[in-house]
């Protein structure tokens, strides 16, 4: 079960966040176009379904090495250095990610204080900030797993998982 929740947890998360959005998105051009209506909340899901997908589609990117770079001189690199510049940008990004964690959780924190509630939904706010350290503590796991990959890559010689290609 751990095995299929490592392999498809983001992608489950982002399938549950992404129905949310356009339903809530169709359902409201509906009613603005056939009713003359809206209402306030229908925007504020689908702002916050989108702020997660972006958190939890960079930690599955993480995961599956694909976010955008610019990658011309590693087609040049033994698998070694390849291996060694990978675990120094996941080193470099994994610091980012625990600056963004402290501080985003700061933020949920005050909210929690003195208990901030969004203006539509009048839900506490806590679950909206949420997203940041949820996403950034998703990219440290994902940055860990892909740095245990790259040492024994590294350690065996053997060359270092790159990704899928889009285009070759």
């Amino acid at each position: 079960m751990l095995q299929a929740l490592d392999k498809n947890a983001e992608r489950w998360a982002l399938l549950v966040f992404y129905v949310m959005l356009v339903v809530t998105m169709a359902v409201e051009v509906l009613r603005r176009e056939l009713f003359s209506y809206s209402s306030i909340w229908g925007e504020e899901i689908v702002r916050y379904s989108f702020i997660y997908l972006a958190w939890i589609g960079a930690a599955a990117a993480v995961k599956e090495r694909g976010h955008i770079r610019i990658d011309v001189i590693m087609h040049y690199l033994p698998p070694r250095a390849k291996a060694l510049l990978y675990i120094f940008g996941d080193m470099v990004m994994a610091a980012v990610a625990v600056i963004a964690v402290y501080w985003s959780w700061e933020t949920v924190m005050v909210s929690a204080k003195f208990g901030s509630v969004s203006h539509g939904l009048r839900v506490s706010m806590i679950w909206f900030l949420l997203a940041v350290p949820i996403g950034f503590s998703l990219m440290l796991l994902r940055l860990a797993q892909s740095f245990l990959r790259d040492l024994r890559a590294l350690r065996d010689g053997t060359p270092v998982y790159e990704g899928d290609k889009l285009f070759d």
